[in-house]
């Protein structure tokens, strides 16, 4: 059977390069880093320069990269720090966020009686930045603004510069889910006066269960896991140095080769909307996902025209004929009640039909975005 992946959203195929670098690093640096002796000190070493590299991509300081097991982990030590070390009063972010930060913020509501206010979206999701404004004007709270850079599911990319500047003139403090945009997108945190971000390595070719959290220096922030004094008091736990080694080079390669990847899935991308329209009639893309200036290169989210009862067998039968792709989040499949970012954006009328995310990577190609859309047709025309 052949077998096609377009759920890169949820996570990437490894490099070969990347398996390398884990293999040797397993094999050669298993000393713990904390120890003291030669083997330890040899991993320690890998694991600082691990940090720098890392750290210079997105033009910061070492000092300011905290490993983590991924995005959720990250997500949820900065919050929960934020509110309970930082005097954070108040919330504002919005109800397209991913599960790590709505459901931490909901936990933080209930424990601690922030306030949370959402601020507006538009007919696309696209976050209103006037309402932004609006609500950062209000109050004198200590507040926290947590707004993710690129949506998951319908790929809208948030002006992150431009957010991070009206916080910081409000005397705001700025956390953004930076997961499906480090590693596709150049991001400089030294020009956007960001305070806290997450990343995971599994979204750019890298190993799951490695992560950072960016954490802007002398924010005051302190540990959600205790134990030893890893990760300079923030983080404890003895850090997994070959996942960490694996991160620092799926990122390597990531920038690396960065334009030539991003112009082959945009290539790809565009092919996929050109053939869909050409071949399904009534279909639909959700949120700003056809827009290519305010979405990510990397996915598309496609309602189809589809009755509700014929829908339920679909990706049942992608699946039978190897295809791999998502009807949201990776994160929340099962769940009875849909997607939330759908939930949100769409039409009671659109609601009822079903929709897709497809997500590239440089490993796919248009012979696979032929076979999918013959695929779909077949099983809408039948």
């Amino acid at each position: 059977m052949r077998k096609v992946y377009f759920d890169s959203a949820a996570t990437t195929e490894l490099r070969s390069e990347v398996i390398r670098c884990i293999s040797e690093v397993l094999k050669t640096e298993y000393g713990n880093p904390s120890s003291t002796h030669s083997y330890g000190r040899s991993s320690k070493s890998l694991l600082e320069n691990a940090r720098k590299e890392i750290a210079s991509y997105l033009n910061v300081s070492a000092s300011e990269i905290i490993f983590t097991s991924g995005g959720t982990e990250a997500d949820n030590l900065i919050l929960n720090s934020c509110v309970r070390d930082l005097g954070v009063k108040r919330i504002i972010t919005s109800k397209i966020e991913h599960h790590a930060v709505l459901y931490t913020v909901n936990s933080l509501k209930e424990k601690f009686g922030i306030t949370v206010d959402y601020v507006a979206l538009d007919e696309c999701g696209h976050v209103d930045h006037d309402d932004l404004k609006r609500l950062l004007e209000q109050g004198d709270e200590k507040t926290l603004v947590s707004l993710m850079h690129v949506n998951n599911e319908i790929g809208n990319i948030l002006d992150i510069k431009s957010v991070a500047k009206l916080c910081k003139e409000h005397n705001a403090l700025f956390h953004s889910d930076t997961v499906q945009s480090v590693g596709h997108f150049e991001v400089d945190f030294a020009e956007i006066p960001i305070d806290f971000a997450a990343v995971a390595a599994h979204k750019f070719h890298g190993p799951k269960g490695a992560g950072f959290a960016f954490i802007r220096k002398n924010t005051g922030l302190k540990p959600l896991i205790f134990g030893g004094e890893q990760e300079r008091g923030l983080r404890a736990g003895t850090e997994a140095v070959y996942a960490i080694a694996g991160m620092s080079e799926a990122l390597k390669l990531a920038y690396t080769n960065l334009e030539k990847e991003r112009a082959h899935v945009m290539e790809l991308k565009n092919y996929f909307k050109k053939r869909l329209l050409a071949e399904i009639p009534g279909v639909k893309f959700n949120g700003g996902c056809d827009d290519n200036d305010r979405s990510t290169y990397t996915l598309l989210n496609v309602c189809l025209p589809i009755s509700a009862e014929k829908s339920m067998l679909l990706l049942f039968q992608l699946d039978l004929k190897g295809i791999a792709c998502s009807k949201g989040s990776a994160c929340q499949s099962g769940s009875s009640n849909g997607s939330h970012v759908l939930n949100a954006i769409l039409s009671e009328e659109d609601l009822k039909k079903p929709s897709l995310r497809f997500s590239f990577s440089s490993f796919n190609t248009t012979d696979e975005v032929d076979y999918v859309i013959d695929v779909l047709k077949e099983f809408i025309d039948e």
